[in-house]
C-alpha cells in the first residue's frame, strides 16, 4: 500500500463534524418525538370502530413502511413546492419527512403494545372508578410506553443512522460536512473513516444509554 495516512486536515474541520453530528442527534430526536405522537394517534385511529379511518390509516402505514425513506425526502422537499406548499425550509421539510416515515413504523409498535397491556390492568382501573381518558392517561400509556421502550430505543438509532440521507438536500449534518471535507482536502480514506467511528462511537454511546433506561423502567411492575 502507498496510500499515507494524514489526519490533519480532519483534524482542522474536526469541529466541523462534531457540528453536523450534533445536527443528526437533534434531528432523530425531534424526528422521534413528532413520530411518537403520530403514531400514537396512528394506532388509536386503527383501533377505532370507523372502518374508513381504519382504512386510509393502513393506507398510510403500508405507504410509508414500503417506500425508501430517500425517495419521500425528495416527494417533501422537491415535490411539495410544485403543489404549492413553500413554507418549508429544507431542515423542515426533513424533519417533517422523518416524522412521516416514524410514525408510521411507530404505529405498529405502538399497536402491539396495546394489544399486549393485560387485561386485568384495564378491569382494575374500571374497579376503582377511573373514567375512560384516566384509563388511557394513568393506566394504558405508561404500561405501553413500557413494553413499546426497547423498540423505541431501536427507533432512536435508526433515525439517527436515516440522518445521513439529509445530506442530499444539503442538510449540514455529519455526512454532508464529512463530503464537504473530503473534496476540499482530498483526504477520502480519513475522512470517511473519521466520520464513520464518530457514527460508530455514537450509535454504541445512545444503545448503552438506553439499556440502563430501559433496565430501570421497561418493566411491569
Amino acid at each position: 500500500m502507498t496510500y499515507q495516512f494524514n489526519f490533519d486536515p480532519i483534524l482542522r474541520n474536526f469541529d466541523k463534524m462534531l457540528w453536523g453530528l450534533g445536527l443528526g442527534l437533534y434531528l432523530a430526536a425531534i424526528g422521534l418525538l413528532i413520530g411518537c405522537v403520530i403514531g400514537l394517534l396512528v394506532a388509536y385511529g386503527r383501533q377505532s370502530r370507523l372502518a374508513p379511518l381504519r382504512w386510509v390509516l393502513w393506507v398510510y402505514v403500508e405507504t410509508i413502511r414500503n417506500c425508501p425513506i430517500l425517495l419521500l425526502i425528495f416527494f417533501v422537499y422537491f415535490g411539495l413546492p410544485e403543489l404549492g406548499i413553500y413554507f418549508l425550509d429544507k431542515t423542515e421539510s426533513f424533519i417533517l419527512t422523518l416524522s412521516i416515515y416514524a410514525g408510521a413504523y411507530l404505529s405498529e409498535v405502538f399497536r402491539s403494545g396495546l394489544s399486549s397491556i393485560p387485561v386485568r390492568y384495564v378491569e382494575a382501573a374500571k374497579a376503582i372508578g377511573l373514567r375512560p381518558w384516566q384509563r388511557q392517561r394513568y393506566v394504558v400509556l405508561p404500561v405501553m410506553f413500557r413494553i413499546t421502550l426497547p423498540a423505541l430505543a431501536n427507533n432512536l438509532i435508526s433515525l439517527f443512522k436515516d440522518t445521513s440521507l439529509a445530506a442530499a438536500i444539503a442538510i449540514p449534518e455529519l455526512t454532508f460536512i464529512t463530503r464537504q471535507i473530503n473534496a476540499n482536502t482530498f483526504r477520502v480514506m480519513e475522512s470517511w473513516l473519521t466520520a464513520s467511528v464518530l457514527y460508530l462511537v455514537t450509535c454504541y454511546g445512545i444503545a448503552w444509554l438506553l439499556r440502563r433506561v430501559e433496565r430501570r423502567y421497561a418493566v411491569i411492575r
